[in-house]
């Protein structure tokens, strides 16, 4: 078996402003939330028998404690805003395994079902639907790889190395020194992607680095690093086989009719019954 792991809130996102290019502003209550849905029960209709999605059921997790300017929900759109609960729900009734995220982040979920995915001889490969760097670091040879939708690549460690010039277990480091401005950390001044990867190429993670490297630095970085590294800590599941799509739920009906997709339940009652048969 393979396992789909898949980034809830990315995914929101996405079809809220890929909406926004032909509704000239008026959003549907829950267009965003159907995209989502139909994405994932693409997926399920092409190949997926395991599947999990993450989400941010809140913005703000440990992280903000540790850096004043970490990423808030301050500035995201109320008609955006108004669907990350409903995603939940309504994954929820289509039978979808999801995870809301309060404390950690929807990046730690995905972070832990890739580890405890990959810990199950059951599992052929683990596939992380996301193109959020951060997520490079779970990356584990041929194994659990990294799915970018957005730029239509599928990447394994190989192409994790060749992409940020250092392997996936350097990532969280690579990018305490170069920043990540959608997470709200600025990095080390003056120390760009080419001069991090030379760096941690010559002398591996920050905390080898001689003295002189960063010098006052060092406990920035060493805090962007924390930042940076995901958790696989995540309360999720026990047994993979939690994450085998059944069908939907009976509450689901009343979701379809609610984001005006009724085609999502007669699509999602056929994927059941073919899924029955794998």
């Amino acid at each position: 078996m393979n396992v789909d792991l898949v980034d809830g809130t990315y995914e929101l996102f996405r079809h809220f402003y890929g909406l926004r290019r032909f509704n000239k502003g008026a959003d549907r209550p829950y267009g965003a939330v159907a995209g989502v849905l139909n994405g994932v029960l693409e997926m399920i209709e092409s190949h997926t028998t395991h599947v999990g999605v993450a989400t941010d059921h809140v913005i703000e997790s440990f992280r903000n404690r540790l850096w004043p300017g970490y990423k808030t929900g301050a500035g995201i759109e109320r008609a955006l805003h108004a669907q990350f609960h409903p995603l939940e729900e309504a994954l929820d009734a289509m039978g979808v395994a999801v995870w809301p995220m309060v404390e950690l982040e929807a990046d730690d979920a995905l972070a832990t079902a890739a580890h405890l995915a990959d810990q199950d001889t059951r599992v052929g490969k683990v596939l992380i639907w996301t193109p959020d760097k951060d997520l490079a670091q779970c990356v584990r040879g041929d194994r659990v790889l990294q799915v970018d939708r957005r730029g239509k690549k599928i990447r394994d460690a190989e192409a994790i190395r060749q992409k940020f010039g250092v392997v996936p277990a350097l990532i969280p480091d690579y990018l305490a020194l170069v920043g990540d401005a959608a997470d709200g950390y600025p990095g080390i001044e003056g120390i760009g992607p080419v001069g991090a990867a030379r760096l941690l190429n010559e002398y591996g993670p920050i905390e080898t680095f001689p003295k002189k490297v960063l010098g006052a630095h060092l406990a920035n970085a060493k805090l962007f690093k924390r930042l940076a590294t995901l958790r696989t800590d995540a309360k999720l599941f026990k047994d993979v086989e939690a994450l085998r799509w059944r069908g939907p739920t009976p509450a689901f009906a009343a979701w379809t009719e609610r984001m005006e997709s009724p085609k999502l339940l007669e699509r999602s009652l056929k994927a059941q019954a073919l899924a029955a048969q794998r």
